[in-house]
């Protein structure tokens, strides 16, 4: 599996999400806490990972959608999770 180099349109340095010169691939580091595991029942391996249109409310916009999806728009691109030998 080869997932190829940083999306990087316009030929940007790599760079943090609020940074003006950066890859527009670039979106930050995703915590993974001590709850999410690679073996067993909860295991993250396998399952995917989703990039939504809009912000997530987390549950407390008020809209009909935040208690269930965060009210975060459309799909816009996923993946799934796995080891690399």
């Amino acid at each position: 599996m080869d997932e190829g180099a940083h999306f990087n349109p316009a030929g940007k340095e790599h760079g943090a999400p609020e940074d003006e010169n950066r890859h527009a691939g670039d979106l930050g580091n995703v915590i993974v806490g001590e709850d999410d595991s690679l073996s067993g029942p909860n295991s993250i391996i396998g399952r995917a990972v989703v990039v939504h249109a809009d912000p997530d409310d987390l549950g407390k916009g008020g809209h009909e959608l935040s208690k269930s999806t965060g009210n975060a728009g459309g799909r816009l691109a996923c993946g799934i999770i796995g080891l690399q030998a």
